[in-house]
């Protein structure tokens, strides 16, 4: 760790450092003792010498100098030594011993004119360090520099704590709070440690809570309070999304379930008894369409239901009407008149280009056909002939799509999104087939029919490797393109295999590779999809989520999944500047989105007021007709 080498090396440097100053002030004065020592130890031979000299001059005139000084000037390692009296000499000796920088002692032992001149050698000149003394020497090195080890081990110990405070504070800097988390360690001061993990726990809570708040204002704008289901606007905010000024733009039908003496019966029976059949009712025909993307679920009046299914063929739109009655005639019904025609169910199937308010009147005359008709029933309305093309049956679909593919007749559309400044951002792919006239057909045609043969993955792996072939083409050098992915795809085991080889592969391009999925496949799947998703972001490449706001749910897992953008459903976003209940829902959004590096994007704007409140509300990016629309990717 880069933090704690740092210190550490700084500190036991300084220690170091410390310790050798305080052993060079401990042998210099230990040198500078020795030496004085000696000295002292000379000075005071030499006057012991001056001493018995001075005794003899007085008490003996003969001096006997020749019978005990040599001996002892021999001991003291004399190198030179007069002994005079007014210049006349009364001793010398010369010695063996060679000096350099020999001592000189030049003293007046006596006033009447006796001098004594002593040359010896330095007092340690003669020293020699022992292989004892080397040995301790040895010692003493070793054990400083154990003592060194032990502390470098020591403070790096101690400052291994310090160093996973400051990696949990860089995550929290980084915005990564989940992974700080997770990730306590054992930081030092274990107060501080402490005290981040409970901020960060309060954290995650208040987010969560953030979460539910958004959840509860949508909840109560689109849900209806008795059955949580959608209500009025929201079945309006949905149709709004399947269809444009031209009209629906896709395929489908829709159903209006209703309750014709439910008031009788909670008049009768009391209204428990009354929500208690309308909460069986409700969850019987919601794990019908649990099977059915995109399905629509609403409550238009107090006994009146409407149900839309996009991207339905008409026979299987025939079956489902009757998998719902069923459901409903399965419901035990208490014991009240007409308890045989509680129930009716009416149907209209619907093209690319109806108009969306007729068809609800379609509908409803379709339930006044069934009404008329006694009994619990349903009645499909009959507008004429239907596009052959949705007929088709499953096997004709398959030969089709497999042989698109052999030819590799899917083709890539791209549309630009633009941020708030003007900037194209990057530019998402869409795919389209062509039959073997040449002639386009739509993606909510062949999509439905794709998913339910199980060729998505194969359609989104071809498309894929036309998307790296447009980044590898230096005409697409700066290039930034989107991709969807599907749930088919996601749990494919074989495709992630093959999408994780392709990623190492083109490493160098999945910085300019963005992959979408939807909010619906990840808020019923997310446990299962988050290592899918995880090995994505490893990658390299980045995470969008499309179609957010498209279900009542928490958006918690924005931040779980590790999104870095999401589209908001086109839902939310047609007519926002007359509806201030999705604008509040933008809004919300955004709030709960500060501080992170999510971005936020709006799809299906269409006119200039739309684009300016989003601008107004804090959406970063949009795409759809008003900037373009999706053109053939060469």
């Amino acid at each position: 760790m880069k933090f704690t080498r740092m210190l550490t090396t700084k500190l036991t440097s300084f220690w170091l450092m410390s310790l050798a100053a305080i052993a060079f002030v401990f042998l210099l004065s230990a040198m500078m003792g020795f030496v004085q020592l000696t000295y002292k130890f000379q000075q005071q031979k030499v006057s012991e010498l001056e001493s018995m000299l001075v005794n003899h001059y007085h008490t003996q005139p003969d001096w006997e100098l020749e019978s005990w000084l040599p001996p002892m000037l021999l001991a003291y390692n004399a190198v030179d030594f007069r002994l005079t009296l007014n210049d006349d000499v009364l001793f010398a000796y010369k010695g063996n011993v060679l000096a350099q920088n020999a001592m000189v002692y030049n003293h007046l032992l006596d006033p009447a004119g006796l001098r004594m001149t002593l040359t010896l050698p330095q007092p340690f000149a003669h020293y020699s360090v022992s292989w004892y003394e080397i040995l301790i020497l040895g010692v003493g090195l070793l054990a400083v520099i154990a003592f060194v080890r032990l502390g470098y081990s020591w403070f790096s110990q101690q400052l291994d704590g310090i160093e996973e405070l400051a990696e949990r504070s860089r995550l929290i800097l980084q915005g990564k709070h989940e992974q700080a988390l997770s990730t306590p360690g054992k930081g030092r001061p274990r107060l501080i440690n402490r005290a981040l993990t409970k901020l960060l726990e309060e954290l995650q809570d208040a987010q969560k809570e953030r979460g539910r708040f958004d959840k509860f204002i949508r909840s109560n704008t689109f849900l209806d309070a008795e059955t949580r289901i959608g209500n009025r606007l929201f079945l309006n905010n949905r149709l709004d999304a399947l269809s444009n000024d031209q009209g629906m733009v896709a395929h489908g039908v829709i159903y209006l379930l209703e309750m014709d003496d439910l008031d009788l019966l909670q008049q009768a029976k009391g209204e428990q008894v009354a929500k208690d059949l309308l909460s069986a009712t409700v969850n019987g025909i919601s794990q019908i369409l649990q099977s059915l993307p995109n399905s629509i679920f609403a409550r238009r009046s107090h006994n009146q239901f409407a149900i839309v299914v996009p991207q339905i063929s008409l026979i299987e739109a025939d079956q489902l009407a009757s998998k719902l009655l069923k459901v409903c005639l399965s419901q035990p019904l208490p014991d009240v008149e007409n308890s045989d025609n509680f129930f009716h169910l009416g149907c209209a199937y619907f093209t690319a280009g109806d108009n969306a308010t007729q068809l609800i009147d379609e509908a409803d005359m379709a339930l006044r056909a069934a009404q008329l008709q006694g009994n619990s029933n349903w009645f499909m309305y009959d507008k004429g002939a239907i596009d052959e093309e949705f007929a088709k049956g499953s096997v004709r679909w398959r030969s089709f799509l497999e042989n698109a593919l052999v030819q590799r007749r899917f083709y890539p559309f791209r549309q630009p999104i633009i941020d708030s400044d003007g900037v194209e951002h990057h530019r998402e792919i869409f795919t389209r087939a062509r039959d073997n006239q040449g002639a386009l057909i739509r993606a909510t045609l062949f999509i439905p029919m794709a998913n339910k043969c199980g060729l998505m993955p194969q359609i989104e792996r071809q498309m894929i490797e036309r998307v790296l072939a447009l980044l590898s083409d230096v005409q697409h050098v700066n290039q930034v393109y989107s991709v969807n992915l599907s749930l088919d795809s996601l749990m494919s085991r074989a495709f992630t295999q093959w999408l994780k080889t392709t990623l190492l592969e083109y490493r160098h391009l999945t910085p300019r590779l963005i992959f979408e999925v939807s909010e619906d496949i990840v808020i019923h799947h997310q446990e299962k999809l988050q290592p899918k998703l995880d090995m994505i972001r490893k990658m390299g490449a980045r995470l969008c989520v499309d179609h957010v706001g498209q279900q009542v749910v928490g958006t918690y897992y924005i931040r779980e999944c590790h999104f870095d953008m999401i589209k908001l459903h086109r839902s939310i976003v047609r007519h926002i500047h007359l509806r201030p209940e999705n604008q509040l829902f933008i809004r919300s959004l955004i709030g709960g989105l500060y501080r992170t590096e999510v971005q936020v994007c709006a799809e299906g704007v269409e006119v200039f007021e739309e684009w300016q409140t989003l601008q107004i509300l804090g959406v970063g990016m949009a795409q759809g007709m008003y900037f373009s629309d999706p053109i053939e990717a060469q």
